[in-house]
């Protein structure tokens, strides 16, 4: 049992998700089952921003019933943020002031659950801790539906929206079977800025050759325009109607999103491209050079929170998750991420935990390898279909409210007193 006694804070990132608040719960669950060492668990409203702001909330305060809610709950409940620090060599006044509202609260630990940018903020506040000798202990715990985090087998997130995704294609590929005589093809877009994690898992959703998908659109396989037409019309002599699953980072051969097409360029605060509108200029490929109707489904936001098709093995291992970050923290460790390791006993499914560099994690990032990628590049092989199915397995448990529909978690968020001066 370590000697550095102190509050921890707990903070969301990012995007997010359906099981985001299942590590929050591991997190917070295990902490204020240790109060010998948290002698406060908070948490920071708006990722980061919180922090600097000074707007923090007493999480013990909070009813133990919401609390074990948030397994059950979607979306980010602590609430999150886009906003990146700057680098730390370049300007340290983000990082100082963390470091000033940590000091006035006595904050010895910072929980971040996050992706890429949310390990990098942890790794470099744990380096100014240690410059100037502060004691404080810093840990990631990882979350992207992208599934693109590096060092972990797969991400918290994944799971449940690569189910979401699979059973969504699934029933829109019945409804083009349908009406294949006047709604021909359907573009179905989905999530994955550079990697096809989610696209590719779409591919589960094919139990026949028929089935839909028929195309999937991978931003690890550049986009050619007259292949995708050869394909498209080779599905149609077979099938009478085509399927495309497209990720909304394919891109052409020269590097350029194929959403630039439809204009839709808009950078966030990270700096990176707001991706939307492949599917648009998918679509209009296919009716002028293929000449058939086509649709398009974009389910946005949906497709990462949607809790009512979450994977209960992806809700138990983001539980997991938050736990293992504090079960390490009791035992000292610090700059470091949780990661998902697979087990494979006599063929069965397991997973455990492993410890990673937060460094590693930020500067890496995990595309679709090519063992995943069939022969043409529209497809998955056999050894993703083993790697994915396990992820999906379960139906996560929901608390269902006298009207038939879900009750998610609300926590009051009542700030404590603020004991620095404001920030900015």
């Amino acid at each position: 049992m370590p000697t550095l006694k102190g509050k921890a804070v707990v903070a969301q990132s990012g995007g997010p998700t359906a099981v985001i608040n299942s590590s929050a719960a591991g997190v917070i669950q295990t902490c204020l089952a240790n109060r010998d060492v948290f002698t406060g668990v908070y948490g920071s409203l708006n990722g980061i921003l919180g922090t600097l702001k000074e707007e923090l909330f007493d999480l013990s305060a909070e009813a133990p019933a919401e609390i074990d809610r948030l397994r059950r709950s979607p979306a980010s409940a602590l609430g999150s943020c886009r906003h990146k620090l700057k680098d730390l060599d370049a300007d340290r006044a983000d990082y100082e002031r963390i470091l000033e509202v940590f000091k006035a609260h006595d904050v010895r630990y910072f929980f971040y659950i996050g992706g890429n940018d949310s390990m990098d903020t942890a790794a470099k506040l744990g380096q100014l801790a240690r410059e100037t000798d502060y004691r404080m202990i810093a840990l990631g715990v990882p979350k992207t539906i992208d599934n693109d985090l590096a060092c972990t087998d797969h991400c918290p997130g994944y799971g449940s929206v690569a189910k979401y995704s699979a059973i969504s294609v699934m029933e829109a590929g019945r409804d083009t079977d349908a009406l294949y005589t006047h709604d021909t093809c359907t573009v179905h877009e989905v999530m994955g800025r550079n990697a096809g994690w989610i696209a590719a898992s779409t591919a589960l959703a094919s139990r026949r050759e028929q089935d839909a998908p028929h195309i999937i659109l991978l931003p690890e396989v550049p986009f050619v325009i007259e292949k995708f037409v050869d394909d498209v019309r080779r599905c149609m002599t077979d099938y009478k109607r085509c399927f495309i699953t497209c990720g909304e980072g394919v891109r052409t051969p020269d590097g350029q999103y194929l959403a630039d097409a439809g204009g839709q360029f808009v950078k966030d605060s990270f700096g990176h491209t707001q991706l939307g509108g492949a599917a648009e200029a998918v679509r209009a490929i296919v009716e002028s050079q293929v000449g058939v109707k086509a649709r398009t489904n974009q389910p946005g936001t949906a497709q990462r929170v949607a809790m009512h098709f979450a994977s209960k093995t992806d809700v138990d291992e983001a539980y997991l998750a938050g736990q293992t970050a504090v079960t390490a923290a009791l035992e000292g460790v610090s700059g470091k991420m949780v990661t998902l390791v697979r087990t494979d006993d006599s063929g069965r499914y397991g997973c455990t935990t492993g410890l990673a560099d937060l460094e590693d994690v930020a500067n890496g990032e995990k595309m679709l390898p090519p063992e995943f990628i069939n022969d043409s590049g529209t497809g998955v092989t056999e050894a993703f279909r083993q790697y994915a199915l396990p992820l999906i397995q379960g139906d996560a448990p929901l608390d269902v409210g006298p009207d038939g529909l879900p009750l998610y978690a609300c926590l009051e968020r009542t700030l404590v007193t603020q004991l620095t001066s404001s920030w900015g």
